[in-house]
């Protein structure tokens, strides 16, 4: 009759590595209770008690594992540290359980373990991996001193990333973050922590407008859009994305236990007591995790001034001649990321006065300007943009700004207002200021009702400004001719300059961006082209009778100016 063993003290019988090393006669029955009861009053694992016990060493152990349980025994003192693939298993996960992944073989994965009975760490890696674990049997200390190893070297490599310098403060941090049970690990690891206060650093620093942070299959990157161009930043361990992504969700109050469907979240950071940066956060499921992109709104840019936006002269003049009138619509176009929201919100500081009520509805509000009265849109809710435009119509406004006109009601409404003694401004996504008009009048917009209420519309692009350490180059005349320059201009009393590269604007040449505008008034002629139903090339050649620059010409003047260059302007304009 086989031996009854003795039960533990949870009242269970022996099991796992010490019913294995009783059945061999290895330990007596008491010794493996006893060595139970201590592991289980510190808190460790059976294996850690036992080689502690000196009943065993840690070589032997590992003999007797392979042996008993029929699996390879490998000295992982010979194995090559650099030839650990660190993402095949969760770093967590790998510490929690004292595994290593040792090669990943298509859909199979060798592992190092010391307790081949710890059949949970099995189970939980072919679930995370999705592949047939093959266990390989290794001493026991020597796989504890490498993954504190591996440990401490993941922990350094973020330090030398985030430095011991970046320390910044968010509003209301953590104040309505919805955050699972086992994220708290991920979102107070020091070194994460650290890593991200430096990234937002860095990026503020450089005046970027967006951050990127991108998983792929074996690489993390992060880049930075400084001056409209994405730039590579930093390349962190893979095997941080998840505790990233955790806690930028939890600074954005999005739910941390959600990963299968995109979300969308602000943030702010404070980078001083006058100064506050808000943060637009938008996470995307993707193949190997979920990319998370932050967009940098600063509110400071609104306050620069209409000066800092680079208009000519001629064209200060006209914008604010048209804002500063009683009622009617001013529109700004342009693709995304040209601008049109910084010039909106430059035209209503220059109006925000105590005696004006100014109302916006926007989708979302992206920079908080104070004393303006603005609402975020909720399509779910029912706050749509006619509801939004409605409601502002019995508030007393005398300044109405609309996001963007997006359909035939929200433009009727608009345009209403505008004919009914309200100043309105909105954006479209046209490619210039004459395609605007024939865009309204396919959205279904009556031409006299365009006619009676549109008073300026301005087209704008971005282009990269040339940074002080420029240089003049030679352009033939011929190509100057064919970007645009007309004779006249081609009086030899200036000369183009094209980017050079110093340690200011990181070799690229550039530093910062300046504006190139289209302003169009509606001029009596004009309105008698929309109301003829005239298309957009009728009334492209108007305008420039009227004397309107194209968005080109606009940007050949700038390059006259020495402000950029030849080939950026025609990298952005089209003729």
């Amino acid at each position: 009759m086989a031996a009854v063993l003795p039960n533990t003290i949870t009242g269970a019988p022996l099991s796992g590595l010490a019913r294995a090393l009783v059945q061999a006669s290895r330990l007596s029955p008491g010794q493996a209770d006893a060595l139970h009861k201590k592991a289980a009053l510190d808190k460790t694992a059976f294996i850690d008690a036992l080689l502690e016990s000196g009943l065993i060493d840690s070589a032997t152990l590992a003999s007797f594992c392979a042996e008993t349980f029929g699996y390879p025994l490998l000295d992982l003192s010979s194995f090559s540290p650099e030839a650990i693939p660190l993402t095949a298993i969760d770093a967590r996960l790998m510490q929690a359980q004292r595994v290593i992944a040792l090669a990943k073989r298509g859909n199979k994965m060798s592992v190092a373990l010391s307790d081949p009975t710890n059949t949970q760490a099995l189970d939980q890696i072919k679930f995370q991996s999705e592949a047939s674990v093959e266990p390989v049997i290794v001493a026991h200390d020597v796989l504890v001193k490498l993954l504190a190893s591996l440990a401490k070297n993941a922990e350094q490599s973020l330090n030398d990333l985030a430095g011991e310098e970046a320390e910044i403060e968010f509003a209301e941090e953590e104040a309505q973050a919805s955050t699972a049970p086992d994220a708290t690990n991920d979102v107070e690891d020091a070194p994460i922590v650290r890593f991200l206060n430096k990234i937002l650093m860095d990026a503020v620093q450089l005046g970027a407008s967006d951050i990127h942070f991108e998983p792929y299959e074996k690489y993390y990157r992060i880049r930075l859009r400084v001056d409209g161009v994405l730039r590579d930043h930093a390349s962190p361990p893979l095997s941080i994305r998840e505790k990233l992504v955790s806690r930028i969700k939890v600074l954005a109050k999005l739910d941390i236990s959600e990963k299968r469907v995109p979300q969308d979240g602000r943030m702010r950071l404070v980078m001083g007591p006058t100064r506050t940066i808000d943060l637009r956060v938008s996470t995307l499921p993707t193949l190997f995790g979920e990319k998370t992109v932050m967009r940098i709104l600063d509110a400071t840019q609104a306050q620069m001034g209409i000066d800092a936006l680079g208009y000519d002269a001629d064209q200060k003049a006209l914008l604010l001649d048209a804002i500063s009138r009683p009622y009617g619509m001013v529109l700004v176009t342009g693709p995304t990321g040209s601008g049109k929201t910084v010039s909106l919100y430059t035209c209503l500081n220059v109006l925000n006065k105590p005696g004006i009520n100014i109302s916006t509805a926007e989708d979302p509000a992206e920079i908080n300007l104070p004393g303006v009265n603005q609402v975020n849109v909720n399509d779910k809710a029912g706050l749509t943009f006619p509801v939004a435009l409605k409601s502002f119509l019995r508030q007393d406004p005398d300044i109405i700004m609309v996001g963007e006109i997006r359909d035939l009601e929200t433009a009727d409404i608009a345009i209403k207002a505008a004919q009914t003694g309200h100043m309105v401004f909105s954006t479209l996504h046209t490619n210039d200021a004459p395609s605007t008009l024939t865009r309204l009048m396919n959205m279904g917009v009556a031409p006299f009702n365009i006619a009676s209420s549109v008073i300026l519309i301005t087209a704008q692009r971005l282009a990269r400004r040339l940074c002080a350490c420029k240089q003049p180059i030679e352009i033939g005349r011929e190509a100057l001719v064919a970007a645009g320059y007309r004779d006249t201009d081609l009086d030899g009393s200036w000369k183009p300059y094209g980017p050079a590269g110093c340690d200011r604007c990181l070799g690229s040449g550039y530093k910062g961006r300046v504006g190139i505008y289209q302003i169009m008034p509606i001029t009596p002629a004009i309105e008698a082209l929309i109301l003829a139903h005239g298309n957009s090339m009728d009334i492209a050649a108007q305008a420039e009778k009227d004397g309107v620059n194209s968005l080109r010409r606009s940007g050949l003047m700038k390059v006259k100016q020495g402000l950029t260059s030849l080939e950026e302007v025609l990298g952005c304009t089209n003729e």
